[in-house]
């Protein structure tokens, strides 16, 4: 019985050795404009392990994302690191991210930003470089909702911007 389990467990290992484990790495940005509020409305999700991975890289080994261990200085992280590796321009003029806040869902974080004073959008510019310096093979989806035309786009370490018109 016991050179049954070794002659299978040497198969199993034989069969998993020639797989190759694949991890995605996606990140998902929804952006809106709200006109009766005047304000472009961004979402973004992304996992949190790959976020806790690019803050240790830039800011502190020691970040752990937790619900329970939820500190103010995670916060003023993931604002710093948002606002320099997300950037938004409307109409051709650069936008000031305000930080809303962020929620947990599982292995997921949802972190949601705004830009205030917007009368209208005739174009928007998205550079969305996150995780990218953690996770070369990084895909940001980026979905946009502006004057109810929908689009989307991908950013990879490759194409870190796209400039879409809504004229």
């Amino acid at each position: 019985m016991n050179r049954f389990k070794i002659v299978l467990l040497l198969l199993a290992f034989s069969f998993f050795s020639f797989t190759s484990i694949h991890k995605y790495y996606i990140s998902v940005t929804q952006v809106e404009y709200v006109k009766d509020k005047k304000a472009v409305q961004i979402i973004s999700r992304v996992f949190i392990d790959d976020l806790e991975k690019a803050l240790r890289y830039n800011y502190d080994e020691n970040i752990t994302l937790d619900e329970k261990n939820d500190t103010e200085a995670i916060n003023a992280y993931l604002e710093k690191y948002i606002n320099t590796n997300l950037k938004v321009s409307i109409n051709k003029q650069p936008a000031t991210l305000q930080f809303v806040g962020k929620e947990y869902d599982g292995d997921i974080v949802r972190f949601y930003v705004e830009v205030v004073d917007i009368q209208n959008v005739k174009s928007l510019e998205v550079s969305n470089e996150m995780l990218f310096a953690v996770c070369p093979d990084q895909q940001n989806i980026v979905k946009t909702k502006i004057n109810s035309k929908q689009k989307s786009f991908i950013l990879t370490t490759k194409n870190t911007s796209a400039l879409l018109n809504f004229n």
